[in-house]
């Protein structure tokens, strides 16, 4: 992977998910903090999903020499803890979480907005559910979210909350073809397609999460998951590198660009999107390709 010189540096991307530990990886790179289910001050993590998402986004490779790097270790991280222990929570911390993001963009440079939780409740899949409108309004306030597409596939229709919303960018597995070990249980062909309930496409574009190595949440240790989980970040951190080489882009602008650049799997649109996230194509200098949206 060309990343063209630019490590993410000066973007804030926050990170709604189970908190994180303080890694060697993302040292001093943790610039804001904000904990729902425990209300404590210091970033931490009992569950490791959250660590292991950021270590994703931009993990230094510190601890074992730069092997497990992220995408943008130069960005600054903000991770809101809305997910308990076990890596369950309710939307309405995720709705309280996502106001304290917008509120506190400008204070960090955010830019960015990872989200790796989902719900499949029928009773909340519409797209004027509570969880849908808050990532909207995040959307609306300029700033990227990348939303995971869940993994509740391979049926059509599989699409988790919030990721339904057609203003933010969701992320499927490229390489769900794989079997691999999600939350337990051994899964194949398991990243959430669509169409949405209002018949929207979805996901947005895929990337690899099949057994991503990344930071885990004791020092100076790294463990391997899998899932759409994993796969969100790899984009986040994507658009970290491209907001460094184009600060003046708009949400929209990104969206665009990942739709004209990312790679055609040749696989149905409610499973791959626009195709497969390239990052050397994505920051590549060169006459923007223009095509019709149909």
């Amino acid at each position: 992977m060309d990343t063209h010189g630019y490590d993410g540096k000066g973007i804030g991307i926050a990170v709604l998910d189970t908190g994180c530990f303080p890694h060697e990886d993302l040292e001093h790179r943790i610039a804001g903090f904000l904990d729902m289910i425990q209300k404590r001050s210091l970033p931490y993590d009992d569950n490791g999903h959250g660590t292991h998402v950021c270590g994703i986004i931009g993990g230094s490779g510190a601890a074992k020499d730069g092997l497990y790097c992220g995408i943008a270790p130069g960005c600054h991280l903000i991770p809101v803890k809305v997910l308990d222990r076990r890596g369950n929570g309710y939307s309405s911390d995720v709705l309280a979480g996502l106001r304290w993001i917008r509120e506190n963009r400008e204070r960090w440079n955010i830019r960015i907005v990872n989200i790796s939780v989902g719900s499949f409740s029928r009773r909340n899949m519409g797209e004027n559910s509570a969880l849908v409108r808050g990532v909207n309004a995040a959307w609306d306030d300029g700033m990227v979210v990348v939303v995971a597409a869940g993994n509740m596939g391979p049926k059509s229709g599989t699409i988790t909350t919030p990721g339904i919303s057609r203003k933010v960018i969701t992320v499927g597995c490229s390489d769900d073809h794989k079997e691999v070990n999600v939350m337990g249980s051994r899964m194949i062909d398991y990243s959430g397609r669509g169409p949405t309930s209002a018949c929207i496409c979805k996901p947005d574009i895929v990337a690899p999460g099949a057994s991503i190595m990344s930071c885990a949440n004791l020092p100076g240790k790294y463990t391997s998951k899998s899932g759409t989980s994993m796969a969100t970040p790899l984009v986040s951190g994507a658009i970290a590198l491209l907001l460094q080489k184009y600060p003046e882009m708009s949400n929209r602008d990104v969206k665009l660009r990942l739709r004209d650049r990312a790679v055609d799997m040749g696989l149905p649109r409610n499973q791959q999107g626009w195709g497969l996230l390239d990052v050397d194509r994505l920051l590549m200098d060169g006459t923007e390709s223009v095509s019709q949206n149909n």
